[in-house]
């Protein structure tokens, strides 16, 4: 088997089976991919005074989930707690006073290492710089820096790139449906690059504000692409050639725009800093593409471990097994775009 293709298209079942496995680990974050981050924002107004905001994601009428801001033991409350619900989200907003500042205070958020979501904080002080990162159940504290270099910028977002690339289960989901469906080496090669060229202009087009696109309506077409494409797979299983696997990267292009508005519905909820825009979103931008690579070489060693096993292996190959992974594709993408249009 010299055809390189024919890695995308195995014809065993325990290479199938291998795929399908991964589409179930994806599948089983179908209800995980709604609990949102919560978000804490911290505006310096002053030497020693700070303004809050707290998001928190809800759970249905006026209830929420259980976390809570605890400052460092040198800040006190300067306002009251003014709580707000709304659009499923409850929102904290009040002032802190914190003696000498909070350069080098801990924060910690009580009650994330009981839950599965994260939480993005972003600190803006009076010179413009920005302190960005990410608390999750294992680490749910951080520790107040003074003003960052380039160089802590540029880790800090490219972290965040892969970070959200690769718990972006749509995105995912639309790249291993064109893996499926594309055949060859330099096909695919042009695919991804298309994919990558189109969405890098539009992540870069809405951060920066020149466009401005509603959110829940592009997470609604993201599910539609995925379902799109997988449509496409199951034609080409019969016999059928469809438009994307004549021209994928046309398709791809298409798509990325799409996509790329999704990346900057992330990246906006964290924000850029003021001093350092060129460089957050340059790395943001290559972390998604890091993030990118790294799901599609764990996809073709899953597919060469399949291929490999099947050459050693005799089972018999049903015809309805290839036909599995696209259904379960356009069945989770189904899903996805019949909850975010209600939502709209």
């Amino acid at each position: 088997m010299n055809n390189p293709s024919a890695i995308w298209y195995p014809r065993r079942t325990i290479c199938c089976g291998m795929i399908l496995a991964s589409l179930l680990a994806l599948a089983s974050a179908v209800s995980g991919h709604e609990v949102r981050p919560a978000y804490l924002q911290l505006h310096q107004t002053g030497a020693e005074t700070y303004d809050v905001f707290w998001k928190v994601p809800g759970r249905g009428d006026n209830m929420r989930l259980s976390l809570y801001v605890e400052m460092p033991t040198n800040c006190s409350d300067a306002s009251q707690h003014r709580g707000t619900f709304g659009d499923n989200t409850f929102i904290e907003e009040w002032s802190v006073r914190c003696a000498g500042g909070l350069t080098g205070g801990s924060i910690q958020i009580a009650g994330l290492n009981a839950t599965m979501t994260d939480v993005l904080v972003r600190l803006e002080r009076l010179d413009g710089t920005s302190q960005v990162t990410r608390l999750t159940r294992s680490a749910a504290s951080f520790t107040v820096e003074a003003a960052p270099r380039a160089t802590q910028i540029a880790a800090t977002y490219l972290r965040l790139g892969v970070e959200h690339i690769l718990t972006g289960w749509d995105h995912l989901l639309y790249i291993l449906a064109m893996l499926l469906l594309v055949r060859g080496w330099r096909r695919v090669i042009l695919t991804m690059s298309a994919f990558t060229a189109t969405h890098s202009l539009t992540l870069t087009a809405a951060t920066l504000g020149w466009v401005h696109v509603p959110q829940r309506p592009v997470e609604a077409c993201i599910a539609l692409s995925i379902l799109f494409v997988a449509s496409e797979i199951v034609r080409a299983r019969r016999g059928q050639s469809g438009l994307t696997e004549r021209w994928p990267w046309a398709i791809s292009f298409t798509f990325g725009l799409l996509h790329g508005f999704g990346f900057a519905g992330a990246l906006s909820e964290v924000g850029l800093p003021q001093k350092a825009i060129p460089v957050a979103l340059l790395f943001f931008n290559a972390g998604v593409e890091v993030g990118q690579l790294i799901f599609i070489g764990s996809m073709l060693a899953i597919a060469i471990l399949g291929r490999n096993a099947a050459r050693k292996m005799t089972l018999p190959h049903p015809a309805w097994a290839g036909r599995i992974p696209p259904y379960a594709i356009g069945g989770i993408a189904a899903f996805w775009f019949i909850q975010r249009i209600s939502q709209i």
